[in-house]
């Protein structure tokens, strides 16, 4: 029977959750990839003029990476004290440094107007986003991984997910609105400011919306034990949750960093990159790729938690293959459609591949939270997220766009992805199921160091 700390909340209160961390998510996603298609289609020529129009992409997507550099650092100290204070309150947090720092792109100079300090203030405020957003995602796949019903965890957990696919939707249905009623010079001069200011209006609804809500029972159940221990004079002092992470679940780190590469790789290149190359080697309009992008965004928004659905009725495992397999096999398929420049063809290339990523992507949020204990589980499941995106989606569009300069081929870009997916498959491959994993209890590992003190039913650290 499940305790009064554990007890399923009620169907309202769940949904309520849900959407806490979806909006929260949606929103800091938006922020994020507003930047990176800012970044492919007009960040360039604003801050970093004078340059070869493919080498100020590149310097352009540098600066989109740095974001990336910075979310290590952010999975570090939300973690931390995400797994001492609480989930809520660094969700609350996150939301406000990722809203704030994209609200101030809106208002920076570009070069024009105060030269070479320009990119540099650019790069200081993506910093601050990829901070925010390495402590985002843990914190808010955990708030409802921690609160929903053990069976249909995949499922519940894979909504903050669509908040990928949601902000996608959300950044280029914006850019596409205001690329459309503006001329090119408009857009150039003003018109990009226009969605990192509605950010501002955007984030007031999601901290209405977060502040709502209750902390995880889940972690409200391993404090109270954690405090229990403190009051027994023999009990040996709490590690810091890196410490245990490292202790006990460093296999799971490397797991978590290894099925992270096919997913992040081939999602920055099916929505970041696609936008330079359909427009410089498919010779589309930039209009026609980000409406493409946008009806594929819609797809995978909806996709996403029939993926989750599936994951608790056959594993997170079988699913998470599936995807990094079929992404895999995808590769060649979809250059070669988008070579032809034909606007069904670029819908079908990028709608398959972030289907078959969804498969990836819609299981992660319960399979990592199901790796670590309570008390470790917000640092783990950020470090073995966020760590990878620094050797996979932070240097995916850069090395993209490099291979395309170099070799002005697809192909080099093709066997890029296709080697992330062979590299997912071994870490998901030697992965344990964790479909049936209880949330509420600790792992073998960790009951070692509990089992010295004398408190009862001691076995989340």
């Amino acid at each position: 029977m499940s305790s009064p700390a554990t007890a399923p909340p009620s169907p309202a209160s769940l949904k309520r959750i849900v959407a806490a961390s979806l909006i929260g998510t949606t929103i800091e996603w938006y922020d994020f990839f507003l930047y990176g298609s800012a970044a492919a289609l007009v960040f360039n020529k604003l801050f970093f003029p004078g340059s070869d129009p493919l080498v100020g992409t590149l310097l352009s997507f540098l600066t989109y990476a740095v974001g990336f550099a910075a979310r290590p650092l952010g999975a570090l100290v939300f973690g931390h004290y995400g797994d001492r204070l609480g989930r809520k309150k660094l969700l609350v947090l996150s939301l406000l440094l990722m809203g704030g720092a994209t609200f101030a792109i809106g208002l920076l100079p570009t070069h024009a107007t105060v030269g070479s300090a320009a990119p540099v203030l650019l790069t200081a405020l993506r910093l601050v986003q990829g901070f925010a957003l390495g402590g985002e995602w843990g914190g808010a796949v955990l708030l409802v991984s921690e609160h929903g019903d053990a069976r249909r965890r995949g499922f519940w957990a894979s909504w903050p997910q669509t908040g990928a696919p949601a902000g996608q939707l959300l950044a280029t249905g914006v850019l596409s609105l205001l690329t459309a009623v503006l001329s090119d010079a408009a857009f150039a001069s003003w018109g990009w400011r226009i969605p990192f200011l509605l950010s501002g209006v955007l984030v007031v609804v999601g901290l209405w919306i977060r502040l709502s809500v209750d902390e995880s029972p889940v972690f409200r159940q391993a404090l109270a034990q954690a405090e229990a221990r403190k009051a027994v004079r023999s009990a040996k002092p709490e590690q810091l949750p890196l410490v245990s992470v490292l202790r006990h679940h460093w296999r799971d780190v490397l797991v978590a960093m290894g099925a992270r590469m096919a997913e992040n790789i081939s999602y920055y290149v099916i929505t970041a990159f696609i936008l330079v190359y359909a427009t410089t080697s498919a010779g589309v309009s930039k209009q026609t790729a980000l409406n493409a992008v946008l009806i594929a965004s819609a797809v995978h928004f909806a996709v996403i938690p029939a993926w989750g659905a599936l994951s608790d009725r056959v594993g997170r495992r079988p699913v998470y293959l599936l995807g990094a397999v079929g992404i895999g096999l995808w590769m060649f398929p979809f250059f070669s459609l988008v070579d032809t420049g034909s606007f069904g063809s670029l819908v079908l290339a990028v709608t398959v591949g972030l289907v078959l990523h969804g498969a990836m992507y819609a299981p992660q949020a319960a399979f990592f939270s199901e790796m670590f204990a309570t008390r470790m589980r917000y640092s783990g499941a950020s470090i073995g997220a966020q760590f990878a995106s620094v050797a996979a989606g932070a240097p995916a569009p850069l090395i993209a766009t490099a291979l395309l300069a170099e070799y002005d081929s697809s192909t080099p870009i093709a066997l890029y992805v296709i080697a992330a997916a062979l590299l997912t498959v071994v870490a998901v491959g030697v992965a344990k199921e964790t479909r049936h994993r209880d949330l509420a209890d600790g792992d073998p590992g960790a009951d070692v160091e509990v089992a010295q003190t004398p408190v009862t039913d001691a076995r989340v650290v």
